[in-house]
C-alpha cells in the first residue's frame, strides 16, 4: 500500500515507544506486512507498537484506539500506549478534553490528563476467570502450576483486556526473561499467546518488573502487565492498595481496590518527534 505522505508522531511511555497515527483526519489502512516496516528500527521509523487514533464506532466513546504490535498482529490493549494517545490527541487538537473516553477492542476505557501532565487511565476490571483471559485451566485459583521445558513454574493469570502470565522471582536482574519469556509466551495453555511478567518484590507498596510481550520480546515497560502483576501480588496478600512498579524505563503507578473494582495506571507520556513517511511504498 502507497503510504507516501503518513503523517505520525514517535511517543513513548516510560521507553515502551509507539508510532502514533491520526487516522481521523488521514485515510489508514494498515497491512500487517506495512505495521512490520513501519516498527522495524532499520529499515521503518522503529518502535514496539503502531497506535491508529480513529473515529469511534461507540456512541460514548470520543476516540477508537487501535494497537498493532511490531510483529504485525493486532491487539486488544497497551497501557503505556493509551497514556501516549491521551497526550496525542490532545496535542494534536484533536480534543481539548481533559477526561477522555476511548474505545478499544477490549471495551471502553477512561483517560485522565493530570494537572503534572501525567496520564490516568481506568484499565477497567481485570478478568481472572480462565476461560475469559484465555488460559487452559481446571477451574480458577489464585496459583497455576506451569510446566515449561522440564520445570514447572508457578504463574498468577490475568486479563487486563490482553492476557498476562505473573511469575515470581527473587530478582529481576537475575530472570531469565530472554529464554522463559518467549517459551511461556507461546505456552500452548494460552491460546492466544501472553505476555510474560517477571516480578519482584521489595516491599508491600513496591515491586520491579521485566515483561516479555507477546510480539514484540522483551521492552522497557508494559503498562498492562504493571497492572496485572499488582493484581496477582494483591491476590497473593503480598501487596498495598498503591503500589511504585519499577520497570527498566521507568515508574508507575497501580492502584487497585480488590475484586470487582477498577484498575487505575498513572505515569508518563512523551513525544519524541513528529514525522511524515515518505518512503513511497511500504
Amino acid at each position: 500500500m502507497p503510504l507516501s505522505g503518513l503523517r505520525f508522531s514517535k511517543m513513548h511511555g516510560l521507553g515502551n515507544d509507539f508510532v502514533v497515527i491520526d487516522g481521523v483526519r488521514q485515510t489508514v489502512r494498515l497491512s500487517a506486512a506495512e505495521v512490520r516496516r513501519l516498527a522495524d528500527r532499520r529499515f521503518g521509523v522503529g518502535c514496539d507498537q503502531v497506535l491508529l487514533v480513529e473515529a469511534s464506532t461507540d456512541p460514548r466513546a470520543d476516540f477508537r484506539y487501535r494497537i498493532f504490535n511490531a510483529d504485525g498482529g493486532e491487539v486488544q490493549q497497551c497501557g503505556n500506549g493509551a497514556r501516549c494517545f491521551a497526550r496525542f490527541v490532545r496535542e494534536q487538537g484533536l480534543t481539548d478534553k481533559d477526561v477522555i473516553p476511548v474505545e478499544t477492542l477490549a471495551g471502553r476505557i477512561t483517560l485522565a490528563i493530570q494537572p503534572s501532565g501525567e496520564v490516568q487511565v481506568d484499565m477497567g476490571v481485570p478478568i481472572l476467570e480462565p476461560a475469559r483471559i484465555p488460559f487452559r485451566a481446571p477451574a480458577q485459583a489464585l496459583r497455576y502450576p506451569l510446566p515449561v521445558a522440564g520445570q514447572t513454574y508457578e504463574i498468577g493469570a490475568v486479563s487486563m483486556g490482553n492476557p498476562h502470565a505473573i511469575l515470581p522471582v527473587a530478582s529481576v536482574a537475575q530472570a531469565p526473561v530472554d529464554t522463559l519469556g518467549p517459551a511461556i509466551e507461546r505456552h500452548p495453555d494460552f491460546p492466544e499467546r501472553v505476555n510474560v511478567g517477571f516480578m519482584e518484590r521489595v516491599g508491600p507498596d513496591h515491586i520491579r518488573l521485566r515483561v516479555w510481550e507477546r510480539g514484540a520480546g522483551e521492552t522497557l515497560a508494559c503498562g498492562t502487565n504493571a497492572c496485572a502483576a499488582v493484581v496477582a501480588g494483591r491476590l497473593w496478600n503480598l501487596l498495598d492498595e498503591t503500589v511504585r512498579v519499577s520497570l527498566p524505563g521507568g515508574d508507575l503507578r497501580i492502584s487497585w481496590r480488590g475484586p470487582g473494582e477498577p484498575v487505575f495506571m498513572t505515569g508518563p507520556a512523551v513525544t519524541v518527534f513528529q514525522g511524515e513517511w515518505l518512503a513511497g511504498e511500504l
